[in-house]
């Protein structure tokens, strides 16, 4: 890798320890690989000396998907970073892993088109921690998630080998999907240096509104009559009480803290169709229990309502300083239910919790808020987990939308997937990586 890239020295290797889980193990060596080469190399010599490596972006991920948990080698793919192509005729572009998610959706859109995928941390997360986690966002709902938009990859594998997958054409069939594969895998089964990605022409227009409602069960309700009426809004955001009530202490910008729930929406597309959708969704919410609609007229009251979202995150750390973030789906259908079932999970035990995410496709973020130096809250907090898992099953839903397995969820992936498709995916893992070098302890736990 050269000297210079390559760090050892103890605060160095501390950086690189943890992400956004805030769980934390020390790597002995971390380096910044420039070439897909040079990443092939360090493959070979690790399967050589039988020394695990982990594959890393920015770090912002939420279930320890990049934590050494074996120590070893810290792999960063940020000096990767570079555009290497936009296909404005075939709406396509080849990137590097390290580029950042936001610098990439703001080149393409110069061009009028458009990379939807758009995860919380897109300012500063990598396209390849993306593909690695199958990141989704509030436009997944009518847009998809980042699956549907890779084409092909280029992918030195746990051994060394470099292997292209899939193509830059729209169709292509001949042989195994092997992109959808490493699609989502966590860094586990390969290392991708090029990514293909697919784009699409960059909405007319768009409008945002929020929508107060006096009970959850209305905001869902609101939810399914939206979607029923053939509106797929580009963004669909929901907020529960205690959500609300955190950001409007936060930020005082007029939320009504007693209210059971908002929903953020967001429609595009052409510009006369957008008075249409709002005039749709005023009539529908209008019909339930509705405490407010306030619709963006201009572009800083639309900032001020995508404010409210954003500061979530932040906002929830004034009700304790840790949190633990998981990020199930249920169908749409089952979200009131779903919201009113884990608050009586955590009023039981006496703990914090909110609940916030995208509403529009059931994928709700479940937050517990604890203090982390109280033990008898933390295991409090970890037996509420598994029953809001259990619950989630329960209701016909997965444990994870879009933050992956990791470490986190590992042991619980049990509760979702059968022993024998358990079994499928560690055959597939030990045929690409029989030494186990990379990424060791995801998905599956400690092996």
């Amino acid at each position: 890798m050269g000297k210079e890239h390559v760090l050892s020295a103890k605060e160095d290797l501390l950086t690189y320890s943890y992400d956004a889980t805030n769980l934390e193990v020390m790597p002995e060596l971390v380096v910044f690989p420039g070439t897909t080469e040079e990443v092939s190399r360090l493959l070979k010599l690790a399967n050589q000396e039988r020394f695990p490596v982990v594959p890393r972006g920015m770090g912002t991920g939420f279930s320890g998907g990049s934590i050494p948990v074996h120590r070893g080698v810290v792999l960063v793919m940020t000096r990767l970073n570079r555009i290497l192509e936009i296909d404005e005729e075939n709406l396509t572009a080849v990137v590097e892993p390290g580029v950042i998610t936001g610098d990439f959706q703001k080149e393409v859109e110069k061009r009028g088109l458009y990379y939807p995928p758009d995860p919380a941390s897109q300012l500063y997360c990598t396209l390849g921690g993306n593909v690695a986690e199958c990141a989704g966002g509030p436009r997944a709902v009518k847009y998809g998630v980042t699956k549907d938009y890779v084409l092909g990859l280029e992918v030195v594998l746990p051994t060394g080998e470099i292997v292209q997958t899939g193509v830059k054409t729209m169709k292509g069939v001949v042989g195994y999907d092997l992109t959808k594969l490493f699609v989502g895998s966590e860094g586990t089964l390969g290392i991708m240096t090029k990514i293909v990605l697919r784009l699409i022409p960059m909405p007319e227009a768009k409008k945002t509104l929020m929508v107060v409602f006096r009970t959850v069960e209305d905001a869902a309700k609101a939810v399914s009559k939206i979607i029923h009426s053939k509106i797929v809004p580009s963004t669909l955001e929901f907020m529960d009480q205690a959500s609300i009530a955190c950001v409007e202490d936060y930020l005082q910008i007029g939320l009504p803290k007693n209210a059971g729930a908002l929903l953020l929406i967001e429609v595009d597309g052409d510009r006369e169709m957008l008075p249409k959708y709002i005039e749709r969704i005023d009539r529908i919410t209008a019909e339930l229990d509705r405490w407010e609609i306030r619709i963006a007229e201009d572009a800083q009251t639309t900032e001020l309502l995508y404010k409210a979202r954003k500061a979530i995150s932040p906002a929830s750390y004034r009700l304790n300083p840790t949190k633990i973030a998981e990020d199930i789906t249920v169908p749409r259908n089952q979200i009131a239910t779903f919201i009113k079932e884990a608050r009586r999970i955590a009023e039981e035990k006496n703990l914090k919790i909110i609940n916030f995410g995208h509403a529009g496709d059931g994928n709700i973020h479940t937050s517990i808020m604890i203090d982390d130096k109280n033990e008898e809250e933390k295991r409090k907090a970890e037996i509420a987990i598994e029953e809001i898992f259990r619950l989630t099953l329960r209701l016909g839903g997965t444990l994870s939308g879009e933050h992956g397995v990791g470490i986190t969820k590992a042991p619980y992936i049990g509760m979702e997937l059968s022993p024998e498709a358990i079994e499928v995916m560690k055959k597939v893992k030990q045929v690409l990586d029989p030494n186990g070098i990379l990424n060791p302890g995801k998905i599956f736990g400690s092996g």
